[in-house]
């Protein structure tokens, strides 16, 4: 059990870690002025946080398979509360790493350009020449960025629907397990709202959180504000996801009591 616990939560960590660098695109893009290609690439990179995810569901759901009586159920919780901490590590090292991927995806992004296709490209900078120049691009993070991040100029309004954002999506599918456990006999009922309530989360993105970022990206494009402002809003965003996934494990029971409340309201 413990060995399919840790495969969950390194796939839950480099999910999280993909989604954190994700807020960087936007300064790969602005780096080499080919925003709308640095977003089309990402996609490649999206594809193994899907893989990720598929591969990680059924395993996470074998870990309510295994409660056969109410004794199970600490243990149970426990596990899932691991689950949530990979969640904040796999954060915290998107963001430690996002320095080094702004350099490293902005080559990308050239690479692509020179040679015309994703796989000429893949085939390109595997070699072993490539890699090794790699290396020069790789950046540590310094504390000056750290100190730089003042919630000053980021609506705060905009930081509190990430978070909020990424507190349902990080404890909606484990949330929605737990209360399957607590009550049995509503299972299916309560397994099936985990869309419902991932799909909340991905609203709240898709139509408060992504368009602000947008325009402010546009306005840096257009020179009517500076990459300093884009810096800031991507490190405040990436803040607020990290206290996202500390929120997550404050409301996995009470939202997984909730759950099953909702679910016997049902008719």
């Amino acid at each position: 059990m413990m060995e399919k616990l840790l495969i969950i939560c390194v796939f839950v960590g480099i999910i999280h870690m993909i989604e954190t660098l994700a807020y960087s695109v936007r300064l790969a893009g602005l780096k080499t002025r080919k925003l709308v290609v640095a977003l089309s690439l990402f996609n490649i990179i999206v594809i193994v946080s899907r893989t990720a995810n598929m591969v990680q569901a059924p395993l996470t759901g074998k870990l309510g398979d295994a409660v056969q009586s109410k004794e199970d159920l600490p243990v149970l919780l426990h596990q899932l509360q691991t689950i949530l901490l990979a969640a904040s590590i796999g954060t915290i090292a998107g963001a430690l790493l996002i320095p080094s991927f702004v350099s490293i995806f902005s080559r990308m992004i050239s690479h692509l350009e020179v040679a015309g296709s994703v796989p000429k490209m893949m085939k390109n900078i595997t070699s072993i020449h490539t890699l090794e120049k790699a290396k020069k691009h790789v950046k540590r993070p310094r504390w000056i960025m750290l100190s730089q991040l003042r919630i000053g100029g980021v609506p705060k309004r905009l930081l509190f629907l990430n978070l909020m954002a990424t507190t349902i999506y990080t404890v909606g599918v484990l949330s929605t397990l737990y209360a399957s456990t607590l009550e049995p006999t509503l299972s299916k009922s309560i397994l099936m709202s985990s869309g419902l309530i991932n799909g909340l989360a991905m609203i709240t993105l898709a139509v408060f959180v992504d368009p602000q970022v947008a325009i402010l990206t546009e306005k840096v494009m257009k020179g009517e504000s500076t990459k300093q402002s884009m810096n800031k809003m991507v490190g405040t965003l990436v803040i607020s996801r990290l206290c996202g996934t500390v929120c997550a494990q404050i409301l996995l029971v009470p939202a997984a009591l909730y759950i099953a409340w909702i679910c016997k309201l049902i008719p």
